[in-house]
Order: C-alpha cells, then sequence, then structure tokens
C-alpha cells in the first residue's frame, strides 16, 4: 500500500545525477576501488528502473560477524522504552532550546532528516542532541546511502549500480569515524521502505555495520503491508536487530484502515519469530487520505502497540513537512513555522506520564497473546478472546488484551495490557481472574511506578477513549 514516506527520500536518480555522484565521486574516490564510483553520467542512466532487484544480484553471503543480542544496543537495550520521532527541525532550526523542547517532550531519539543531509550538520545535530541528552540516528549521509540503497553490494564488480563489499566496507568506515566520536549517535537509518529485492542487500550492509561498528544500531523501517512473508523473508534474510513499520489507520471521514490489526499482527509474528523488538510509526498529523488525530487518537495508537507486544514509538512527524512535498500534509507536533500545536501538548502527556513508565514495565517482557474481547465481528487479522487458567471471563465493551510473560521460564506470572478499543467513546469492561490460580491481582500507577494489589474477584475497568491499564497476575 502507499505510505507517505516515500515523499521524504530523494528519488535514486536525482542522487546519481545531481550533488549525489558528484559527492561520492569526490569524497569516495581516494579512499575507494575506481570501480565504486559511476564511469559515466550515462552508464548510470541505462537501467536506472531495475533498481528493485539489482540488490538480489550476485551478492555474496552476509559477513559472519556476530549478531549483538538487541539488549547490548542503543535503543533496543537498557531498561528505558524509546520513544523517538522523524522529521525533526530543519538546520535553520536546530538550536539547542529546539533539541530541548524535544528532550521535554519525552523523546529519547531523533531520526535525522527535513534536509539535514550534509556531514557537518550532521555533526552539529549530533552535538545538538548530546547536549540535550537525546540520541540519533543518521539517515541520508552519503556514504550509508551509497552502501546500502543507491547501489547494490556484490562481489561482481561488473554488476550495474553495485559496490564491492570491500568498498561498502570504506564507505561505512567513514561515516562511523565522522559520527563516532559523539555518543549521542545511536546507530544509522539503512533504508526506509525496502522492497524485498533489496534484502540481500541489507543483509550485507548489516553484516558490515556489525562488524565495523558492533556497539551501533543498524535500522531499517519497513513499509506497510498485508504480506506475512515480505516480514517473515525481512527477519530471516536480514538477521536484523529489530523489525519496524509505519501503518497509519486514521483515515479521512473518521474511517479506520480496516487492516491496521491484521498488519500488526504479521509484525508481532515475525518480531516473535525472530526473537527481536518490534517498533511502529505512529501517525500525528493529516495528510492525503487520513484525518488529524486527536490526543486521545494519539493514544489509542500508542496503547494499540504496546497490547500488540511493541518495544518502541515513534511519531511520524515532529516537525510538520512543508506543502511542496505534495502529501497534503497538516500541522504535526510543531508547524512548518516552528509553532507548538495540541498534538505537541498531547504526546508531551503521554510520553511522560504514560509510555516511559509502561514501557518499562513491558520493555523486558515477552508479548505472549493478542486478543480482542467483546467485539463482533472481529477485524481482519484480530483474535477474539476465549477463556483461559488465568483469566476466565470479559465482560462490557470492547477492548485489546495483550498478555505478556517473562524471559524467565520458571516465572508464571503474567501481565495484562488492557486497551480501549474505542478511540472515541469510554470503555467500561470486567476483567474476571481465575481465583484457582492467580494469587494476587495489581493494577500497574504510573505516577509511583508501582502495582496496588486489589481481591483476586471480577475487576472493573473503566477506561477513557484511547486510555490503557497495565494488570499483573502473580500465580499460585
Amino acid at each position: 500500500m502507499d505510505s507517505p514516506h516515500r515523499a521524504f527520500a530523494p528519488s535514486r536518480r536525482t542522487l546519481l545525477f545531481g550533488a549525489g555522484a558528484t559527492a561520492l565521486t569526490a569524497a569516495s574516490a581516494s579512499a575507494l576501488p575506481a570501480s565504486a564510483v559511476p564511469a559515466s553520467a550515462t552508464g548510470a542512466s541505462a537501467s536506472a528502473g531495475s533498481a528493485a532487484t539489482a540488490g538480489s544480484a550476485a551478492v555474496s553471503a552476509p559477513a559472519s560477524a556476530a549478531i549483538p543480542s538487541p539488549d547490548d544496543l542503543p535503543l533496543t537495550g537498557g531498561p528505558e522504552f524509546p520513544v523517538g520521532l522523524f522529521w525533526p527541525p530543519h538546520p535553520y532550526a536546530s538550536t539547542a532550546e529546539r533539541f530541548t523542547e524535544i528532550k521535554d517532550a519525552g523523546f529519547d531519539f531523533v531520526i535525522s532528516g527535513n534536509y539535514a543531509g550534509d556531514g557537518n550538520i550532521f555533526q552539529y545535530q549530533l552535538d545538538l542532541a548530546r547536549t540535550a541528552g537525546l540520541q540519533m540516528l543518521i539517515s541520508d549521509d552519503i556514504q550509508i546511502r551509497n552502501m546500502s540503497r543507491w547501489f547494490s553490494i556484490s562481489d561482481n564488480t561488473a554488476d550495474f549500480l553495485s559496490v564491492t563489499p570491500d568498498e561498502a566496507r570504506a564507505l561505512y568506515t567513514r561515516a562511523r569515524d565522522a559520527y563516532g566520536p559523539f555518543s549521542s549517535l545511536a546507530g544509522f537509518n539503512l533504508y526506509d521502505e525496502p522492497g524485498a529485492g533489496w534484502f540481500a542487500t541489507l543483509a550485507k550492509a548489516v553484516a558490515i555495520s556489525r562488524e565495523l561498528a558492533p556497539q551501533l544500531l543498524p535500522y531499517i523501517n519497513l513499509f506497510p503491508s498485508d504480506d506475512a512473508a515480505y516480514y517473515r523473508g525481512f527477519v530471516d534474510v536480514v538477521k536484523p536487530s529489530l523489525i519496524s513499520f509505519d501503518r497509519y489507520p486514521l483515515l479521512s471521514e473518521g474511517r479506520e484502515d480496516a487492516n491496521y490489526f491484521h498488519n500488526w499482527s504479521i509484525v508481532r509474528d515475525a518480531a516473535l519469530h525472530g526473537d527481536i523488538p518490534s517498533w511502529v510509526f505512529i501517525q500525528t498529523l493529516a495528510y492525503n487520505g487520513h484525518r488529524e488525530p486527536t490526543a486521545a487518537e494519539l493514544l489509542w495508537q500508542v496503547n494499540i502497540s504496546l497490547a500488540y507486544g511493541a518495544k518502541g514509538i515513534q511519531y511520524f512527524t515532529y516537525w510538520t513537512p512543508e506543502a511542496a512535498r505534495g502529501e497534503g500534509f497538516g500541522p504535526a507536533l510543531i508547524t512548518v513555522d516552528g509553532r507548538r500545536t495540541p498534538r505537541y501538548a498531547a504526546a508531551r502527556k503521554i510520553n511522560t506520564t504514560w509510555l516511559h513508565q509502561v514501557g518499562r514495565e513491558l520493555k523486558p517482557l515477552v508479548s505472549e497473546t493478542v486478543v480482542h474481547a467483546n467485539e463482533t465481528p472481529l477485524p481482519n487479522g484480530a483474535v477474539g478472546f476465549t477463556p483461559t487458567d488465568l483469566v476466565t471471563g470479559v465482560t462490557g465493551n470492547p477492548v485489546v488484551i495483550g498478555t505478556f510473560r517473562s524471559r524467565d521460564a520458571a516465572s508464571t506470572d503474567r501481565w495484562l495490557l488492557v486497551a480501549n478499543r474505542s478511540h472515541s467513546t469510554r470503555s467500561r469492561a470486567v476483567i474476571t481472574p481465575n481465583p484457582q490460580t492467580v494469587g494476587t491481582v495489581a493494577t500497574f500507577q504510573p505516577a509511583t511506578q508501582s502495582y496496588t494489589p486489589r481481591p483476586v474477584t471480577p475487576t472493573p475497568l473503566d477506561l477513557p477513549p484511547g486510555a490503557a491499564t497495565l494488570i499483573k497476575l502473580t500465580t499460585k
């Protein structure tokens, strides 16, 4: 399906025939063999349309670099739940005050963009991020683009628009050395929304990243799809450190994307298959065919994602893209001219009073099941509630329940993230624990980051639009 992310990437042809080709020649020729540089503009133009299949041609098996655990990488590791943003302040608006504004809204990391494509700008923004206590994933660096997006990685130097593995290593090394001294560097955005034909090259790029900078996160975001093979293939071929995707469910005229839950269910399955975290983008703005979210709809997207096992939340977008991008973008958290919208305040409240607190609880847990209760008919891809050994019934209004377990196999305790299925109406539901198997019931209090015990009896829930609660069931 169509994705607005495509509006944010320069075309491959533009890069090869414009400043990008010049930059590759000037910046790389001294360190790279001549075969890494396009021989001529004519050669580069011969079959630019074949980019979708070039990635699968004559690519050697990925290097045998050790695969770090996500627990040992920036953002995916550590106790804090990562909250990030796409489309930060543009270079002229990149100031200490603006980056503090980002941090104050409860964000942890920034994915660079908004016309920041120059190494000096990246270093300047990395310094701002370091001072503000933020981390950055660098997008659009010319070296990284040339090794992972604009050219395939191939052992065959005759392959059209390819670099060899050694040339790709030289490109990555240059980027690593330019930005690595900044402690705010979390990693590189290797590709946004690749097709499956590019997975072989991305597998090589990820392996090179792990070989040369095992402490950095190789980040790739996937496009929305209802094809489970696309996500499973990504996990099996690329062997990523996380799986991230974007799908924006709030359509115009009050409609909802009918396949949003289906997309989430197959991404969740792929993440569990690879034993890696799943991240998602949430919609902050109106654009073609999509409406401007309310505060409750922002919260709803976050909580549905948490119920489906999300281990990272990203906002699309933070700064508003200008009208010339042609996607009909409305105001995001910050307007084009730098003013805060009501969604900035809403995101700040969500991030600082709920998401970080509940995310810290959920991050180390494993998603076990996701069910929809009291909803008829079920959305495509959703599974209906059936009684379990721990929960014998769920009555009342529709809710989505994510059940989580500890990674410690000896623990039989469970956590329930119960989210209001509706982003516009209050949900009143009752969860009935099984007193034969449940020893204690406790509800999470984000303000104190603690659990309040309650009797092992039917537990009433009163959830405002988009809201959720976390319940811990300690077993006997």
